[in-house]
């Protein structure tokens, strides 16, 4: 008997879910998708009447992204990015081709005067420093990088992000196929993990306000305080490391000791110090290796510095 009593129970509630539905959702196919949107979000109606999922580019994804949650209030309608689109809606010369929404262009383009429309609300946080920026000065576009109207955009997933930087960026494509490189192209890195696209106080569009601070965030055992610090190091990673790939290992612009001779020259090691021969000639280090000795080239805690060509043996 509870058996049964559980079963109309079950047929009841299932009952009350179906009433609650849009009559037209429970009819199938006779009603379309975007009937259904005009219930949810009847300020979108004049525009989903038309555009729906049949569209090369679908629209009503939108829906599924934070553009479209009905609950929150700060949720945009299409007129707040689109305006009303008089022309668009109405097409009064009946053209086939219908003229192209506020938001784009006469050509049927985003203008940088339309990207108003997403700084106008999108001004804060890591967008802050938007103005002025790099990719703001290069008139780059919302869209250009971003898709509004799908829950799935390229450029905010970790294994599309590169492709959509890399369309511009192709330098940098080129290096991430060196053998030495960080694990971009493997999914386990973006490059909004170094890079604020948005703007940044920093260098180079940084996350932190510099180079070694945005390494530090992962490389923090480079970061001491040391007693001695190689200054380059303290200065800029990239004077030594392309963070983007290299044919060296551990992402060194070039092989030691020629990087380390950049700065150092041969002659250090003449006079008394010249062991490695027994000859003071500038041939007695070239071709070998620095890191042989000096290991610790971020810098050391060693208080003997009995490596430290500023300080002479006695």
């Amino acid at each position: 008997m509870k058996f049964w009593q559980k079963i109309a129970t079950s047929l009841a509630m299932l009952a009350g879910l179906a009433a609650a539905l849009p009559a037209h959702a429970a009819e199938g196919t006779k009603h379309t998708q975007a009937d259904l949107m005009r219930e949810l979000r009847p300020e979108d109606a004049v525009c989903t009447r038309c555009h729906d999922q049949s569209e090369k580019n679908p629209v009503l994804s939108i829906y599924q992204t934070r553009h479209g949650v009905k609950a929150d209030k700060r949720t945009p309608s299409c007129q707040s990015c689109h305006g009303t689109s008089e022309a668009h809606v109405k097409n009064l010369a009946n053209t086939p081709v219908r003229p192209p929404v506020d938001f784009l262009g006469a050509k049927g383009k985003a203008t940088s005067k339309d990207i108003e429309s997403c700084v106008g609300c999108h001004k804060s946080g890591i967008r802050s420093h938007w103005s002025g920026s790099a990719h703001e000065a290069a008139d780059v576009l919302c869209t250009n990088c971003h898709q509004m109207h799908t829950h799935q955009d390229k450029v905010r997933e970790k294994n599309t992000q590169p492709e959509v930087c890399f369309a511009c960026h192709k330098e940098q494509r080129a290096q991430y196929s060196r053998p030495s490189r960080h694990l971009t192209k493997d999914g386990k890195m973006v490059c909004s993990d170094c890079h604020n696209p948005h703007g940044s106080a920093g260098p180079r569009l940084m996350q932190r306000d510099s180079v070694n601070a945005t390494c530090y965030t992962c490389h923090m055992e480079k970061r001491g305080p040391f007693i001695r610090g190689h200054q380059p190091a303290q200065e800029d990673c990239s004077l030594c490391h392309n963070p983007h790939g290299s044919t060296q290992p551990n992402l060194l612009k070039a092989r030691p000791p020629f990087l380390c001779q950049q700065c150092h020259e041969p002659a250090t090691h003449q006079g008394r110090n010249a062991t490695f021969n027994g000859a003071g000639t500038a041939n007695n280090v070239l071709a070998r290796g620095c890191v042989n000795c000096h290991t610790n080239t971020h810098g050391t805690n060693n208080p003997a510095n009995l490596a430290n060509e500023r300080t002479q043996r006695r």
